[in-house]
């Protein structure tokens, strides 16, 4: 295509199109099953209940539908199977231009989100279906490492990924710690999709910073993963048109879990892979949800530490609420500094 951008813009507009038609639909199944928390609240890690937030959000817990995540990864998979299908009715046009699934960029990124949604939806069900008790967290967790050793494993022996980049001054070899260093990183990023606790506050959070790896994407010639990380944009943004106050439904595991672990694969395609710095560059363009994770581990060590909490209530978020802002608030300051954030990742790595 003359202006690749256009590979990248229709689909992320199809995404966001289909997303909103496919809404309506899931909105009468989820509410006609009444697919939300038969029982509300939340235990503490520590086992105990988690007062300051069944204050919150308990009773919230018994009127919002769950599985509000079928959107996102819908619209991206409806996406897909159309411009295939037209792809395959009229060869040798636009279609297969715009068609963005292809073994060496997306492959990885797309079976990832597949599984997260999968695993995710389980959870959910059985969040409704079993009083508010889904997967085990241990189930969930040895289902997140051993899928991101293989992708790690994967970067390292089919890839060749062995050092990180380094904005301004190259990259650091690291060799097969790529491995644990990837786990790590997804399961980091999955504690973050906690961040699905207002409504409206994961839309704009995950839609800015997929569009931002979009961009950056778009800048190393990666152009198939950055048609991949507008669509999935595309269906964020279809869910965040339901999604704001008041919510018709929450993201919940489904759509969390598929976003944060594809972010995990996005971000390290665009770094070392690209010639590019995408792994450093998450620490400003993801801002929101580095400072989801590290509230609630700040959290639980203090309070392991000293006895005494150090937030009203975690994540950050909550904290926020819980000391009298507004919801509205502090969805608005976090699209703000997801905006600002997103801008300066993209602008760091045209120059990096």
């Amino acid at each position: 295509m003359e202006y690749p951008i256009f590979s990248i813009l229709i689909p992320a507009t199809l995404a966001f199109i289909f997303g909103l038609l496919m809404t309506p639909l899931l909105t009468h199944y989820l509410y006609t099953y009444k697919v939300w928390k038969k029982t509300g609240g939340k235990m503490a890690l520590n086992g105990t209940i988690a007062t300051e937030f069944n204050r919150l959000k308990g009773e919230d817990e018994l009127k919002t539908p769950r599985m509000g995540g079928i959107v996102i990864w819908g619209a991206v998979l409806i996406t897909i199977f159309v411009i295939y299908i037209l792809k395959l009715l009229f060869p040798n046009s636009i279609f297969d231009e715009i068609f963005f699934i292809s073994r060496s960029e997306t492959w990885i990124p797309f079976t990832t989100l597949v599984i997260g949604a999968g695993v995710g939806l389980l959870n959910d069900y059985y969040d409704v279906v079993h009083g508010g008790r889904g997967l085990r967290l241990s189930v969930r967790i040895f289902i997140i490492m051993a899928l991101s050793g293989f992708i790690g494993w994967w970067f390292y022996a089919k890839l060749g990924i062995d050092s990180i980049g380094i904005p301004f001054d190259g990259s650091i070899y690291i060799g097969w710690l790529i491995i644990p260093f990837f786990m790590f990183t997804s399961i980091s990023l999955y504690a973050s999709g906690v961040i699905d606790g207002i409504d409206g506050l994961s839309g704009g959070v995950f839609s800015t910073i997929f569009l931002a790896y979009a961009g950056i994407a778009f800048n190393q010639s990666q152009y198939d993963l950055a048609a991949f990380c507008a669509t999935v944009a595309g269906g964020v943004l279809a869910f965040l048109w339901y999604n704001i106050p008041p919510a018709r439904f929450w993201m919940t595991e489904t759509g969390s879990m598929a976003l944060t672990l594809t972010l995990a694969v996005v971000i390290f395609m665009t770094d070392d892979l690209g010639d590019g710095n995408g792994i450093f560059l998450f620490l400003l363009i993801g801002l929101p949800l580095v400072a989801t994770a590290a509230s609630v581990l700040a959290q639980v060590l203090f309070k392991r530490i000293t006895g005494r909490k150090l937030f009203k209530i975690a994540p950050l978020h909550h904290h926020f609420e819980a000391i009298g802002w507004p919801s509205s608030k502090v969805v608005m300051r976090y699209w703000v500094i997801s905006i600002m954030c997103g801008i300066a990742g993209l602008a760091i790595a045209t120059v990096a």
